[in-house]
């Protein structure tokens, strides 16, 4: 079993979720609703770990909040 981690965000064109693997080329898909995006990023990590496990390029470190006055 494989974890990785991914950042979802929410377009305010389109209202869906979007989300992507940092650092994992090609991992990245949308959803209309967070179980649907979910689904949908095991469904295209499971085809891409089919070619083999990636050397991910980046490493997800986590957020962080910027104060702009």
């Amino acid at each position: 079993m494989r974890i990785y981690t991914a950042v979802i965000e929410k377009c305010t064109e389109t209202g869906l979720f979007v989300g992507y693997v940092p650092g994992f080329p090609g991992a990245y898909t949308q959803g209309e609703t967070l179980d649907e995006l979910n689904e949908n990023l095991k469904e295209v990590l499971e085809l891409l770990l089919e070619e083999g496990e990636p050397q991910l390029s980046t490493e997800f470190v986590g957020t962080q909040n910027v104060v702009v006055a």
